[in-house]
């Protein structure tokens, strides 16, 4: 694929549409949508950008047996899903800082150990460029509401046994019920 160009299509508050488009192999021109966070995404440089605009905490307890999970009311499926905590890394953090953040602010937790930090994943490939930083380790003290009126998380410590029975009841997030159904057994 050679990249042709980008054209901005709407700009929405928090994300924006474009088209882009390519030549392929044989010539034919493609022309393939996508969002973005990015609301000037206007070179090939910038849609392939690498600063990641969120991070995802995969968080156990201080004795690894249970796995911070948050119950969140997402709107564009318009349901609770189980999805681990996340959020995006405001301008001058570094993942790091994001993510003891955002666990607070999610769940009243403290981040006191970082044990590994990941490169960038992406969120939702086939129409996006959003990426993540996702940082494992763990956490402590009592959960609490999360502190945004414009969020509703539950969060909650769950099992192995706990999280096995849910992945057959409950809606996850993708990337968060592929990881959590290996954690139930113990991988």
């Amino acid at each position: 694929m050679i990249f042709k160009k980008i054209d901005k299509i709407t700009s929405g508050h928090f994300i924006s549409r474009y088209d882009i488009t390519y030549e392929e192999a044989d010539g034919t021109e493609k022309v393939y949508e996508m969002i973005s966070r990015d609301k000037g995404l206007d070179s090939f440089e910038r849609l392939r950008k690498k600063t990641a605009d969120a991070v995802v905490m995969v968080v156990t307890d201080e004795t690894g047996e249970r796995i911070l999970l948050n119950r969140e009311f997402r709107l564009p499926v318009g349901d609770w899903v189980y999805n681990f905590p996340a959020g995006l890394i405001e301008p001058g953090e570094t993942p790091g800082q994001s993510a003891k953040r955002e666990i607070f602010e999610e769940t009243g937790l403290d981040l006191f150990r970082i044990d590994d930090v990941m490169n960038r994943s992406f969120s939702a490939v086939g129409f996006s460029n959003e990426s993540n930083i996702c940082i494992v380790g763990c956490a402590r003290g009592e959960i609490r509401p999360s502190d945004s009126p414009a969020e509703e998380i539950i969060a909650g410590w769950y099992t192995r046994e706990q999280v096995a029975k849910m992945l057959r009841t409950e809606n996850f997030a993708r990337g968060t019920q592929s990881y959590c159904y290996l954690w139930a057994k113990g991988y």
